[in-house]
């Protein structure tokens, strides 16, 4: 078993599975979490953000040991994802096409984030470091030195970044960044709805920009509206009888009736590090990069840089800290690259109003809905599986 220290900074959902992972490895964790973790109880409210889970980040939450502890009533799997734009046919992914029961799972980022928290809290060799910020970091070539805001320090063979995409980490370290403002930003509305369970999220391409339903568990949705800043800032200011009005006027048909319960905004920014390591500190998850939420592949690209660097810290333990670490940049950084790069292609052209262009994306929507195993191998690709 491995027996190293390891320093990570930022306790969600990406910081507490590298942490709940290399423990269990064995390895010495110490977790830095500036903001207090306040556990969610079953009757809340559902929470505005939420992601959805593939197969293979729903694996790690069970190597994890924490898949069983998420309330049943607070995650909401999903069979189906439809798209389309106005006019043109609808793109259907299906996992009975593909011989799967399921495609994913939504569920509320707190949640996942608070029963890792609950396991953590039982380990012996977790210790938590609450309510405190990075100060200083100060690295060797044996180890890396850590400064906290209670002025306790703390030593370590190895340093994980997963504090988010506003990284303090990453801006100690002044590792430099590419990023850029989509000048476009996202509402989501939490809606209860008046029919069973759903099973199917679905996307509509608009020259504004994409509409997306999102199904919560029970009678619970979420609504994801993308537009200009000005336009969201409008909805925003609606009271939620207003909003549900805009909503039915506006918003892509919805097959029932609904209630808004809360909303929020937010821009969209994209940001990916030209490098992943420095030393004895390496960056994972929104630390590292942002993706457009376009295909909600945000969450499934952190748990995969968690994956990639537990194997190899495991696997290749012969090796020195920063040979591990150029390892993981050389695996991570061009698929994290790919995915983004692909999403922004995407989404750029749903938004072209060019006559060309919408003929050719609803000539694609129609081919892709046609293409059989391609498109099969897309919807096993998306879920991590073979």
């Amino acid at each position: 078993m491995a027996n190293r220290e390891i320093i990570i900074v930022g306790g969600g959902m990406v910081g507490a599975l590298s942490a709940s992972l290399l423990a269990k490895q064995g390895d010495t964790i110490h977790l830095i979490e500036k903001s207090p973790l306040v556990m969610p109880q079953i009757d809340d409210q559902f929470d505005l953000r939420v992601s959805a889970f593939s197969a293979q980040s729903k694996a790690l939450l069970e190597q994890a040991g924490v898949w069983d502890m998420i309330p049943e009533s607070r995650v909401c799997a999903y069979k189906g994802l439809q798209t389309w734009e106005a006019g043109s046919q609808k793109l259907i992914f299906s996992s009975d096409d593909i011989g799967e029961a399921l495609l994913g799972y939504i569920a509320e980022n707190r949640w996942i984030q608070a029963v890792l928290w609950q396991q953590l809290k039982q380990l012996s060799n977790v210790h938590f470091y609450e309510n405190v910020e990075v100060l200083n970091i100060e690295q060797n070539e044996q180890q890396v030195n850590v400064t906290l805001s209670n002025q306790k320090t703390l030593q370590a063979e190895l340093l994980l970044a997963c504090d988010g995409a506003n990284s303090a980490v990453r801006n100690h370290l002044q590792l430099p960044v590419t990023s850029w403002d989509y000048r476009q930003h996202c509402l989501l509305i939490n809606i209860t709805t008046d029919c069973p369970q759903q099973s199917i999220t679905w996307q509509e391409f608009r020259e504004t920009g994409p509409c997306a339903f999102l199904p919560l568990a029970g009678h619970n949705g979420s609504l994801v509206w993308y537009h200009s800043p000005q336009k969201i800032k409008q909805l925003q200011s609606l009271t939620n009888q207003q909003l549900k009005q805009t909503i039915l006027a506006e918003f892509p048909h919805l097959d029932f009736d609904f209630e808004v319960q809360s909303k929020g905004g937010f821009p969209l920014t994209r940001r990916h590090a030209k490098h992943y390591y420095q030393g004895r500190v390496v960056l994972l998850g929104d630390a590292a990069h942002t993706i457009n939420p376009l295909a909600g592949q945000g969450v499934n690209l952190g748990f995969k840089d968690v994956q990639c660097l537990v194997e190899l810290l495991t696997l290749c333990s012969d090796l020195s800290i920063p040979e591990i670490l150029k390892r993981y940049q050389r695996q991570r950084q061009p698929a994290n690259l790919l995915m983004q790069t692909g999403m922004d292609v995407f989404y750029k052209v749903s938004k072209s109003d060019s006559t060309a262009l919408r003929f050719l994306r609803k000539s694609f929507l129609g081919l892709a809905q046609q293409s059989g195993e391609i498109k099969n191998r897309v919807m096993r690709y998306a879920m991590g599986i073979n």
